[in-house]
């Protein structure tokens, strides 16, 4: 019972995504497709008024300016919409923060609900400019007729409103929604409730993991005249503590999804088909920045290459953090947490460039992949920290711990390397 009530009150959202289970398992088996669309969309706008009130407005405007853009300029609207949806979810980062810093008013989780969901819907919005822009779909709508208005309008309210993707990602592309509402009634996912049973028992042995790393954090706080070891495992037991609430979080978003019959490949036997945003031991077995970057948080992770990495000609790495800093909403944790990745991203490339060459035996792969290992879970620690705390709190903890040396050492051989090159190259 004890686990049971702490979930509740520690993790709100993972209990409510798992109530909405029973309606995803009633989506998949009962209903037919011409009432598939109209069950997500309503559905979506349902939970968006339930779980969020009046701040579901957040979410109900820009869906409303997205498909009145549409409806004009189909084919030039991405530019439009990214600077709209970009400048809207920017005003309430910052309202937040003038209620949190300025004012010092309580906000309401209803609002920081709100902005998260926001947050996934200018992924999904985005997504589906450049898909547009690109010309891999095209969208026409046909007022000759409501049927025909209707068989338009309603896939695309259902993509960015629906009620499995609403409080959580994995973020799929407009084709990919279409095929898997498509696929249920020609090819269903075989054995979907054994594959959601799995996920589940994934979901409960990570918060067992984290509700035992907990009780180690609460009964083993920092004492100054303890050694420099015993700080660094607090602190990188807290950083794994947030991230474990990630993980979890990914994993019954995928949940629902799969629930709901998306996230299967057409011609495999139940294997997902990219709708996950990452795997806890997968993810956490990384031995450099450069591969958990890419690991974590899987489809925001492709959405930023897509929107930001690949479009950008000059200093895309730092562009990219960049928008991922203004994304997640300005505070100064983002700032530096992000900034801190981009930094050590960059160093592990060059380290990486510089120490390959020179790994020629076995014992000098494994030593290289071990320290690499423990190095990157340090610096996460101090990125994660750093991030979820978002104002000073976080950036103070680190520079009382040793922790806060690894980042800074990455940096400081990065400086060298790079100093190291231009003096060749002078010379």
């Amino acid at each position: 019972m004890g686990l049971i009530s702490w979930l509740v009150e520690q993790h709100q959202l993972l209990m409510q995504q798992c109530v909405l289970l029973p309606f995803a398992f009633l989506f998949y088996f009962l209903l037919t497709s011409d009432f598939r669309y109209l069950v997500l969309s309503v559905g979506g706008c349902v939970l968006a008024v339930f779980t969020m009130r009046l701040y579901s407005v957040l979410l109900f405007i820009p869906v409303f300016v997205f498909i009145l853009l549409l409806s004009f300029a189909p084919c030039s609207v991405h530019n439009w919409v990214f600077g709209i949806q970009m400048l809207w979810q920017t005003f309430w980062h910052l309202f937040v923060q003038y209620r949190e810093y300025c004012s010092r008013e309580p906000v309401s989780i209803r609002l920081f609900l709100a902005l998260s969901s926001l947050m996934l819907l200018t992924q999904r919005i985005t997504s589906l400019s450049m898909d547009l822009q690109e010309k891999r779909v095209m969208i026409t709508f046909n007022a000759s007729s409501k049927r025909k208005l209707c068989e338009t309008l309603l896939p695309l309210m259902s993509y960015l409103l629906s009620f499995t993707t609403l409080l959580g990602g994995p973020l799929c592309s407009y084709g990919q929604f279409m095929s898997f509402i498509q696929g249920i009634s020609h090819k269903p996912p075989p054995n979907t409730l054994g594959v959601v049973f799995l996920q589940l028992m994934q979901v409960l042995l990570l918060e067992v993991i984290r509700f035992c790393l907990v009780c180690f954090i609460k009964h083993n706080v920092p004492d100054p005249s303890c050694a420099a070891l015993c700080d660094i495992l607090w602190v990188w037991a807290l950083g794994l503590v947030l991230r474990i609430q990630y993980y979890s979080h990914w994993r019954i978003s995928e949940c629902l999804n799969n629930a709901a019959g998306f996230g299967f490949c057409e011609n495999s036997s139940g294997d997902q088909s990219g709708l996950s945003d990452g795997d806890f031991w997968t993810t956490e077995a990384s031995s450099r920045m450069s591969v958990f970057s890419r690991r974590w948080n899987n489809t925001t992770a492709l959405w930023l290459r897509r929107l930001v990495y690949r479009r950008c000609k000059h200093f895309p790495l730092l562009m990219t953090f960049g928008f991922s800093l203004w994304w997640h909403g300005l505070h100064f944790g983002h700032f530096v947490g992000f900034s801190t990745w981009a930094a050590t991203v960059t160093a592990d490339y060059h380290v990486h460039k510089y120490l390959h060459p020179k790994l020629s035996s076995p014992w000098r792969r494994v030593l290289y992949n071990c320290l690499g290992w423990i190095n990157t879970q340090m610096i996460v620690t101090c990125v994660v920290l750093a991030v979820e705390f978002r104002n000073m709190s976080g950036v103070r903890l680190l520079s009382v711990t040793p922790i806060g040396l690894f980042p800074l050492g990455n940096i400081l051989l990065l400086v060298i390397l790079l100093t190291t090159s231009a003096i060749v190259v002078f010379r």
